[in-house]
């Protein structure tokens, strides 16, 4: 089982090779599409705020702003309250990893070895965070069987017994299932029931070309018991380099975790949170850029059709392709980037072996539909000539 960055071992997978033609990148999940018009202007009228070292928490406005939308966009049992619900993060990735520290500071102790349970495949973050937290990283098979979420008739009272944390992705990265309200609501009682905290990483929720995804802050009742959502900017609004997001949810847990990052966190410039405020405060940007992604999920429909289990996927920006039948999925890698320039992950690198022996991720390739729609349609039609043409060797 590596520990190492599945981009780190991609590009040594890839080493050997040059790109048969010209480069298209698919690998790595940054959004290509443009930067709002109004980032310019505001980060320009808030220039000065670079000369002051901001506070941990947040301005008072942007956590303002950020409770605000949280609460429109979920249909909240009640509003987030900004001043002690809610905290600015420096991109969502950082929040997730200190928050399994902070999590395996702040529950009762537990029954057992602690642990910390997350999909698999999963952000490499939550992992991370686990062992930063000197807990087990348990993983659990997300696989087409059972809807690419995580099986919650399979975890056992013991193990939950010992659960610090949940890392529960949804949209889910990589194969873009979308968890249920049914769902939320389980894991809320699982939760409750056994001490635990949910951290719900809700990153790609903007992202999805039918129903809107919903929030497990909606099955958190009243008071948020046990559950934190994140959110970040760098999908929904096309600001991965912009590096802020938040977090809403338990006060009690947010008190612990703002204890640890005022110490150890990196804080947010002003004039970013600035810029992230009428980011929040805007959706016809977010608007186009479903539109944008929507024409790309199309195209995918029309040159894919039912290839390699292709289905378009409920949220966010990825396709899950199974190249198992095509010599598995570090070879259709080598294989699309030798001989037709296009380059994508290996499943396997984005997941960890399981008890069993198996990989989640194994035999498939994940496609990050994130350059324009001419680019794309290049990259899917040489996809298929290249992988159709290697068929079971």
């Amino acid at each position: 089982m590596s520990e190492r960055s599945p981009f780190a071992r991609l590009t040594e997978l890839l080493s050997p090779y040059q790109p048969g033609k010209p480069l298209i990148n698919l690998s790595l999940g940054e959004p290509q599409h443009p930067v709002p018009d109004f980032v310019g202007p505001v980060l320009a009228n808030a220039i000065a705020g670079f000369g002051r070292y901001p506070i941990a928490k947040g301005t008072e406005s942007f956590r303002q702003a950020a409770a605000r939308w949280v609460s429109k966009r979920f249909a909240l049992p009640r509003a987030v309250d900004p001043e002690s619900e809610t905290l600015v993060l420096n991109g969502s990735r950082e929040g997730l990893f200190f928050a399994a520290i902070a999590a395996a500071r702040f529950v009762s102790p537990r029954k057992g070895a602690p642990a910390i349970l997350m999909p698999n495949p999963f952000y490499p973050a939550y992992a991370a965070g686990a062992r930063a937290a000197g807990c087990e990283a348990v993983f659990l098979p997300t696989t087409r069987e059972n809807g690419f979420l995580p099986d919650l008739d399979k975890l056992t009272p013991a193990l939950l017994d010992r659960s610090v944390a949940f890392y529960l992705a949804s949209p889910a990265n990589p194969q873009g299932a979308v968890a249920s309200r049914a769902y939320f609501d389980r894991v809320k009682q699982l939760a409750d029931r056994h001490g635990f905290m949910v951290l719900s990483d809700e990153c790609y929720s903007e992202i999805y070309t039918q129903s809107a995804p919903g929030s497990m802050l909606a099955s958190a009742g009243n008071d948020f018991a046990n559950v934190v959502a994140f959110q970040s900017l760098s999908k929904r609004s096309n600001l991965p380099g912009l590096r802020v997001g938040f977090v809403a949810g338990d006060k009690k847990f947010l008190a612990r975790f703002h204890e640890l990052r005022n110490v150890a966190a990196p804080q947010v410039p002003v004039p970013l949170q600035q810029v992230a405020i009428a980011a929040y405060g805007d959706e016809a940007h977010v608007d186009e850029n479903r539109r944008l992604y929507k024409i790309k999920f199309d195209l995918a429909d029309q040159i894919l059709g039912n290839r390699f289990g292709y289905s378009r996927p409920a949220g966010g920006f990825c396709i899950w392709l199974d190249v198992s039948g095509h010599g598995g999925d570090e070879a259709a890698t080598v294989r699309l980037f030798k001989d037709g320039g296009v380059r994508v992950i290996p499943g396997s690198y984005l997941a960890r072996q399981q008890a069993d022996g198996s990989n989640p991720g194994a035999g498939y390739i994940r496609v990050a539909m994130v350059q324009d729609s001419e680019t794309t349609a290049e990259a899917l039609h040489r996809m298929v000539e290249v992988l159709n043409e290697t068929r079971g060797q």
